[in-house]
């Protein structure tokens, strides 16, 4: 398969303190490959502050890198600009979290889509006509064209905030937990119709979320990050059936079971303590002051690579 998206070495470091001298530095992402293969879901998840929306970010160059490489369909777009940029954004977006704080208040919905349309110089005839066909692919009516944002349920927002992107017939989209502000039965109606306009439109997803189930409901590959660095990639069934690493068993074991006796028979991970600084991560793995498994003298010492342990399963951990 041929990779649409491949980040190298990505890193993303953000100073502390001090106007010219920093303090300190907030290690956000550190030194991240990944590599998302055209038309699949990737899934990228984590506890909060461990690098996945800066990750998603940095891919579509809304943040700069402090070093690495980001390449898009085989070219270089690290220090693209101007024009190159231009043409980049039309091929790749971004779905924010909280779809009424990237909603302008004081734009109807025409006026919201028509700007995009204007900026990156759409030929198109009639936007009126075309925005009122789009909004029916995302489950809504003309009728909605001139109305506000306020008018809208939180889901119907969302469904505005995903076409919003799509006008621009994108072939790659960073959807930053587009479910997480909504309810659970407009979550699933919102899962579902990206999973259609996938099929649709050929689009390929980097799916951002703390909430292993619906990764595992929408991704083909997860991707798990600690502290700013990837320590587990594997497929989606593979990854939730038999996590390697012991954070990604950590977080599996919290997942609801609907069957109570299912439940009960399951072996629960407490991890102990919180999360590191990311401003001063602990040397060697940095998942090793909360590890169960941690061997001593190497775990604290030595930083574990990524490597393949089954065949596209990859884990970052020196019990393999």
């Amino acid at each position: 398969m041929r990779a649409l998206v491949k980040a190298e070495g990505l890193t993303k470091y953000f100073p502390v303190g001090g106007l010219l001298r920093p303090r300190g530095y907030v290690k956000a992402v550190d030194h991240v490959d990944l590599e998302i293969y055209e038309g699949e879901t990737l899934g990228l998840v984590g506890e909060t502050g461990s690098g996945k929306t800066t990750l998603g970010r940095l891919i579509l160059r809304l943040i700069e890198p402090t070093s690495g490489r980001i390449y898009f369909e085989g070219e270089d777009i690290t220090k693209a600009s101007g024009a190159k940029l231009r043409e980049f954004r039309k091929k790749a977006q971004m779905i924010f979290q909280d779809p009424y704080m990237s909603l302008n208040p004081r734009m109807t919905v025409y006026q919201t889509l028509l700007e995009v349309i204007k900026v990156h110089k759409l030929p198109i005839d009639d936007p009126e006509e075309y925005i009122g066909k789009m909004l029916e692919l995302v489950g809504l009516e003309r009728s909605h064209l001139h109305r506000y944002p306020h008018e809208f349920s939180g889901g119907q927002r969302q469904r505005i905030a995903i076409l919003r992107a799509l006008l621009l017939r994108p072939k790659f989209l960073v959807l930053d937990e587009p479910t997480s502000a909504l309810d659970v039965s407009v979550q699933a109606q919102i899962l579902n119709m990206l999973k259609d306009l996938q099929k649709q439109m050929g689009l390929t997803y980097l799916f951002i979320s703390h909430d292993i189930g619906a990764v595992r409901y929408m991704s083909d590959r997860i991707t798990v990050m600690y502290l700013g660095k990837v320590v587990e990639v594997g497929p989606a069934e593979e990854i939730v059936k038999e996590p390697l690493h012991p954070y990604t068993q950590a977080l599996i074991s919290a997942l609801p079971i609907p069957d109570p006796k299912v439940a009960r028979s399951r072996k629960k991970i407490l991890l102990t303590g919180e999360p590191p600084s990311p401003i001063n991560p602990p040397p060697g793995c940095r998942f090793h002051p909360r590890c169960p498994y941690v061997i001593k003298g190497k775990c604290e010492r030595e930083e574990p690579p990524l490597v393949e342990v089954k065949r596209g399963h990859y884990v970052a951990c020196h019990l393999y």
